[in-house]
């Protein structure tokens, strides 16, 4: 408590230091540029005449190109010859009786 007051007081100091003051800010006048002359146009005059229409025939369609030759039709190739039928094998003999054996199981 007994410190309290000081810390209060000193908080109170520093916070309003701390606030910022507007600075005072000096204006000059600038120089007055020269003045700029702008042509102001006077009343409308006439209106003109009418141009000429220009000319709407068409030119001439131009002629058709020819038709190219058709080429040549090419040869029929021949037909192949037939082959020959291969001969006839031997026809084989007859094999031996043999004798026959008997397995007798143990």
């Amino acid at each position: 408590m007994k410190y309290s007051m000081i810390v209060a007081a000193l908080s109170g100091a520093l916070l309003l230091s701390a606030c910022e003051r507007p600075a005072t800010t000096v204006v000059t006048p600038a120089a007055t540029p020269a003045p700029v002359l702008v042509a102001v146009p006077g009343p409308a005059g006439p209106q003109g005449a009418t141009g000429a229409t220009g000319d709407t025939t068409k030119g001439e369609t131009g002629a058709t190109g020819s038709t190219g030759n058709t080429g040549n039709t090419g040869n029929t190739g021949a037909t192949g010859a037939t082959g020959s039928t291969g001969s006839t094998g031997e026809t084989g003999k007859t094999g031996k009786t043999g004798d026959t054996v008997v397995v007798v199981p143990r």
